[in-house]
Formats: structure tokens, sequence, C-alpha cells
């Protein structure tokens, strides 16, 4: 088995490290400013699918990423023996008006098919669900494959399993073997400057974690703002979409606005306090889909990136496919994840 590198410990340097080892490769990781200090130290977590039709390899390999989360993260809890804050709660959407009711409904039968009759996209009546929200029709969307995680408790999770199995999380050490780099914007920046055109770019998001014990409720998906509620007696509220923006680690006034959006979508949320603002930068790649495969422009080094608001979900897939590329030589990856379509 070859060694290798994994440069950044975000949730999918992490995960490519995990891959590799779990089969035996020799691995390290390093990152400078430590485990999850990115994108992934966030506090959001949704693992939502993509509307189930005009289906294509893209959302295909994400259903299959969200059907076999479940079990992934439940070894990594039990190798590591800490908990990653996974559960497969479902999403609810108001409808609202009659065209949403019908187009929910199409969608409804598509997924019968394209979810391999695993899980639901049902139109339902908001009295049904496990969560109060407001609808103007008195009905929601309620799909059954939407799960959440706790990202920083993710990337803990990923850590102490790593360490369980013998891998090194380090600030600093020289390449050992193959080198991957999954160090998230800074890498797209350095890319975009060498090759003097833009391959990707930071998008800042902006969020808020209430003080809300929902226990295992649903998340809920409301004028384009993802409601969850964790496991650990919190609820994340987000995210802003910034693609231009003065200051890359600090909050204004658009989150106060997200904030005052949730609490009429969910009037249950009027008076939970507000225990934390975050913002940070998120990595999109300019094909708008992950990058994986050979680095374009480190020699003989691999890359993977550009997972943006899919990135929780898809980092395993990303993993897998370079696990498979580098150990087994066999190469998985679709043309549209490949850095070439960013290129």
């Amino acid at each position: 088995m070859p060694d290798i590198t994994v440069r950044g410990a975000g949730i999918t340097g992490l995960m490519c490290a995990w891959m590799l080892a779990r089969r035996g490769a020799s691995v390290q990781v390093v990152d400078p400013y430590g485990v999850g200090a990115g994108a992934s130290g966030g506090i959001m977590g949704a693992l939502a699918p993509h509307v189930p039709e005009n289906w294509n390899p893209k959302k295909a390999m994400q259903f299959a990423a969200l059907d076999q989360a479940g079990s992934l993260w439940a070894e990594i809890a039990s190798v590591g023996g800490q908990d990653p804050g996974y559960a497969r709660t479902g999403r609810v959407q108001p409808l609202a008006d009659d065209a949403a009711i019908a187009l929910a409904q199409t969608r409804s039968e598509a997924a019968d098919e394209l979810w391999q009759g695993r899980y639901q996209w049902r139109v339902v009546a908001a009295s049904d669900v496990s969560v109060s929200v407001e609808t103007p029709t008195g009905l929601v969307i309620h799909d059954t494959l939407t799960a959440r995680i706790n990202p920083r408790q993710a990337c803990a999770a990923l850590a102490a399993a790593l360490k369980a199995r013998g891998v090194p999380i380090v600030a600093q050490a020289p390449t050992r073997g193959t080198e991957i780099w999954a160090t998230g914007v800074d890498d797209l920046a350095a890319i975009s400057q060498e090759l003097g055109k833009p391959i990707g770019a930071p998008i800042k998001g902006q969020a808020a974690l209430l003080q809300c014990d929902l226990g295992g409720a649903s998340q809920v998906f409301s004028d384009g703002l993802h409601i969850i509620p964790h496991g650990n007696g919190t609820l994340a509220i987000g995210s802003t979409t910034e693609r231009e923006f003065i200051d890359p680690i600090n909050t204004d006034a658009q989150l106060d606005r997200l904030i005052a959006v949730a609490r009429r979508a969910m009037p249950m949320l009027a008076d939970a306090p507000v225990i934390q603002r975050w913002a940070g930068l998120r990595p999109r790649a300019r094909s708008r889909a992950p990058m994986v495969g050979s680095h374009p422009t480190r020699p003989n080094a691999y890359i993977a990136n550009g997972g943006f608001k899919i990135g929780l979900a898809m980092a395993p897939v990303m993993a897998e496919m370079l696990a498979t590329l580098i150990l087994d030589g066999i190469d998985t990856i679709p043309d549209g994840f490949r850095p070439e379509a960013s290129l």
C-alpha cells in the first residue's frame, strides 16, 4: 500500500484519509489550522437531496451518498467513539399555492422511481409532520431521505476514528508519498492565480445557532432558508450565499434578516435565543460540481475540492473515487467532476 499525504483537515480531507486508511493505506493528514477550521467548522449540516426530476449522474451519485450515509457515519462513530450528530430526520417544505402543490405531486411520483422505493417525497397536511411550520395552503412536502449532521461533531468524529486507525493529523509535515489537496478556498485561489483565470471562487455564508431543543424533528426548508434541529438542543438557521463581500468572517444585517424569516416560518422560534453567529467561506468550483482527480497545477498530486453547499453529503463519494483511482488504478470519476470541467 502506498504512503499518502492529505493536505486539509476539513470534512473532505478527513474523509479522503478515512477511505484510504480503511483500505490499508499509510496516511497522514496535514493542516496548519487544525481540524474543521474552514467551511467544515460551520453550524448547518443539511444532508438534503436535489429534487427528484431531470435525473443525471450528479443527482444519482448524491442519492447514493445520502442513502449510504447512515451506515458510514455509524461505522465512524463506532471506531472513534464520538457522535457525529447524524440522523435521518426528513425535511418539510411549505407549499405556497396550487401551482406548487401540483409540481410537488409530480415530483412525488418521480421520487417513487428515482429513489428506488426506499424514501418518499409526499404532499401531506402540515398537521401530519413532526414540526410546526407556517404554510399558506395548509400543505407541505415531506421527504424522508433528508438527514442532518453536525459539521463540527462530524469532523471531530472522523479525527477520532482516524486516530484510532493510527492516522496522524499534524500542523506541519513534509510530503510522504502521494499528495491529495483538500484545502478548499485557499487552493482554488492558488490554482486560479497560477493559471491566470478563475477556476473557482469563495462564497461567503452566514448562519445562526439558536437554543431550541426539538429532538428528532424534521428539518424545514422555507423561502430558500434551511432550519435544522440538531440533536444537542440547538437549531441552525442559514445560510446566505454571498458572491461579493468585504468581510469574510464576520456577520452582519443579512443574518438578522434570515433569523427574522426563520421566526416567521416557525413561530415556535419567536423567543429562542441566538447563541452563536457564524460566517465563513465555502469553496465553489467554476463548474459548480465537486472537483476530483489529478491536480491542475501540482504534478503527480490529486485534488478534492469545490464541495460548496453539498460538501458534507458528497465528501464520501469524492473520497471513494480518489481511493479507487489511487489504490486500484480504476478511474470512476464522471466528466462533470473532473478538474478540467472548471478550467
